[in-house]
Protein backbone atom coordinates (compact mmCIF):
# COMPACT_ATOMS: atom_id res chain seq x y z
CA UNK A 1 0.00 0.00 0.00
CA UNK A 2 3.13 2.61 1.07
CA UNK A 3 4.66 1.76 -2.21
CA UNK A 4 1.32 2.82 -4.82
CA UNK A 5 0.65 5.72 -2.40
CA UNK A 6 4.61 7.05 -3.13
CA UNK A 7 4.31 5.51 -6.53
CA UNK A 8 1.37 8.61 -6.47
CA UNK A 9 2.86 11.15 -4.77
CA UNK A 10 6.03 10.60 -6.88
CA UNK A 11 3.58 10.91 -10.00
CA UNK A 12 1.35 13.87 -8.82
CA UNK A 13 4.98 15.51 -7.90
CA UNK A 14 6.12 15.36 -11.75
CA UNK A 15 2.86 16.42 -13.63
CA UNK A 16 2.93 19.32 -10.87
CA UNK A 17 6.42 20.54 -12.21
CA UNK A 18 5.61 19.77 -15.60
CA UNK A 19 2.40 21.93 -15.35
CA UNK A 20 4.20 24.63 -13.58
CA UNK A 21 7.44 24.96 -16.07
CA UNK A 22 5.08 25.08 -18.66
CA UNK A 23 2.57 27.70 -17.08
CA UNK A 24 5.61 29.83 -16.67
CA UNK A 25 7.44 29.58 -20.09
CA UNK A 26 4.08 30.35 -21.63
CA UNK A 27 3.73 33.87 -19.36
CA UNK A 28 7.02 34.75 -19.65
CA UNK A 29 6.31 34.68 -23.21
CA UNK A 30 2.97 36.15 -23.27
CA UNK A 31 1.83 39.32 -25.07
CA UNK A 32 0.32 41.33 -22.38
CA UNK A 33 -2.71 43.50 -22.49
CA UNK A 34 -0.96 46.54 -22.11
CA UNK A 35 1.15 45.82 -25.12
CA UNK A 36 -1.93 44.84 -27.19
CA UNK A 37 -3.89 48.08 -26.55
CA UNK A 38 -1.44 50.16 -26.86
CA UNK A 39 -0.37 48.29 -30.42
CA UNK A 40 -4.37 48.75 -31.59
CA UNK A 41 -3.83 51.93 -30.74
CA UNK A 42 -1.41 52.36 -32.89
CA UNK A 43 -2.74 50.58 -35.92
CA UNK A 44 -6.34 52.71 -35.48
CA UNK A 45 -3.86 56.18 -35.66
CA UNK A 46 -2.19 55.02 -38.67
CA UNK A 47 -4.91 54.18 -40.11
CA UNK A 48 -6.92 56.96 -39.36
CA UNK A 49 -3.67 58.87 -41.11
CA UNK A 50 -3.95 56.68 -44.22
CA UNK A 51 -7.47 56.83 -44.86
CA UNK A 52 -7.14 60.82 -44.55
CA UNK A 53 -3.59 61.02 -46.79
CA UNK A 54 -1.88 62.52 -44.45
CA UNK A 55 1.33 59.70 -43.85
CA UNK A 56 3.77 59.19 -46.29
CA UNK A 57 4.30 55.54 -47.53
CA UNK A 58 7.81 55.90 -45.94
CA UNK A 59 6.39 56.92 -42.91
CA UNK A 60 3.79 54.29 -42.77
CA UNK A 61 7.07 51.93 -43.15
CA UNK A 62 9.38 53.33 -40.54
CA UNK A 63 5.50 53.11 -38.20
CA UNK A 64 5.41 49.20 -38.82
CA UNK A 65 9.22 48.38 -38.73
CA UNK A 66 9.13 50.31 -35.16
CA UNK A 67 5.91 48.57 -33.91
CA UNK A 68 7.29 44.86 -34.86
CA UNK A 69 10.43 45.65 -32.80
CA UNK A 70 7.86 47.26 -29.70
CA UNK A 71 6.38 44.09 -29.97
CA UNK A 72 9.37 42.26 -29.79
CA UNK A 73 10.43 44.04 -26.93
CA UNK A 74 7.36 43.28 -25.02
CA UNK A 75 7.30 39.57 -25.67
CA UNK A 76 10.51 39.89 -24.17
CA UNK A 77 8.75 41.22 -21.21
CA UNK A 78 10.28 44.20 -20.95
CA UNK A 79 6.75 45.58 -21.23
CA UNK A 80 7.49 49.62 -20.16
CA UNK A 81 10.20 49.85 -22.58
CA UNK A 82 7.99 48.39 -25.29
CA UNK A 83 5.37 51.11 -24.20
CA UNK A 84 7.61 54.03 -24.73
CA UNK A 85 8.45 52.51 -28.01
CA UNK A 86 4.77 52.57 -29.22
CA UNK A 87 4.74 56.44 -27.55
CA UNK A 88 7.34 57.50 -30.06
CA UNK A 89 5.68 55.80 -32.95
CA UNK A 90 2.77 57.83 -31.92
CA UNK A 91 4.43 60.96 -31.68
CA UNK A 92 6.14 60.71 -34.70
CA UNK A 93 2.75 59.73 -36.70
CA UNK A 94 1.37 63.04 -34.41
CA UNK A 95 4.38 65.30 -35.26
CA UNK A 96 4.34 63.73 -39.06
CA UNK A 97 1.06 64.86 -39.77
CA UNK A 98 1.45 68.51 -38.18
CA UNK A 99 4.48 68.92 -40.56
CA UNK A 100 2.69 67.67 -43.25
CA UNK A 101 -0.01 69.70 -42.66
CA UNK A 102 2.25 72.86 -42.75
CA UNK A 103 4.09 71.93 -45.45
CA UNK A 104 0.84 71.74 -47.96
CA UNK A 105 -0.07 75.44 -46.25
CA UNK A 106 2.97 77.03 -47.45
Amino acid sequence: MRKHVFNCSVQVAIVAICLGTMINSVSARSFTRGCAARDLQILMLIEERESANAISAERLSDAMVTMMHARMVCYERYVVDALAIYDSVARSLVAGAYSDDVDASR
